[in-house]
């Protein structure tokens, strides 16, 4: 019998590993082997998380799971290092066209603090993407969260992201879920499609 693949799970801003628990346990139920990496999203930012998803690859051939901002490191670490053996990703509500609420939170000094060395990123956003590895979308559409009134979202939301400003150009699929920002990473639905997508590369439409 093969090994399980591996898949790396990257939590999102404010967050710890421990919040990916519950996707780690969906995914090994599947027959995976789920892998948290840590790392310091305010004081550490994109370059440590890169750092910390350059090491765990370093292992062998790797899918990846992230939440919000950790899409984002993902794609970072997969554009400056395209040798990297990770094969399909998963991204859950990620601002990978630059999020309004990270902008919105810079313009009230003392909450823009708030966001850390992320900042620039989370901002700024990512290049379209034509890389090796397939990226999934998942984007939420139950607006819960005080993002929605820092960011002043045009059209559907999570509460906190956009679902435009999850379609980046060059993802291999995208799929709306009817579930809030942090609600993603203990719904179902959410599961189910990212089973599906790390097992066949497409979502279930």
């Amino acid at each position: 019998m093969s090994p399980p693949e591996r898949v790396l799970l990257l939590h999102g801003l404010w967050m710890v590993p421990r919040s990916m628990t519950l996707v780690a346990t969906r995914l090994r139920s599947e027959g995976f082997d789920a892998r948290p990496v840590a790392y310091a999203t305010v004081r550490g930012g994109p370059e440590q998380a890169v750092a910390a998803l350059i090491e765990a690859a370093d292992d062998g051939p790797c899918h990846v799971v992230a939440h919000s901002l950790g899409g984002l490191c993902v794609l970072a670490a997969l554009e400056r290092h395209p040798e990297l053996p990770v094969h399909r990703v998963v991204c859950l509500g990620s601002p990978l066209c630059g999020s309004a609420a990270a902008q919105g939170l810079t313009r009230l000094p003392a909450l823009g603090r708030t966001i850390g060395r992320s900042t620039e990123l989370l901002t700024r956003g990512c290049r379209p993407w034509s890389g090796a590895a397939q990226i999934g979308m998942i984007a939420g559409t139950q607006p819960l969260g005080l993002g929605q009134f820092l960011g002043r979202f045009k059209g559907p939301s999570d509460g906190t992201v956009a679902v435009a400003e999850t379609r980046l150009s060059g993802l291999a699929d995208h799929i709306e879920v009817a579930t809030s920002h942090t609600g993603m990473l203990v719904s179902p639905e959410v599961m189910r499609q990212t089973v599906a997508f790390l097992k066949h590369g497409r979502f279930i439409h």
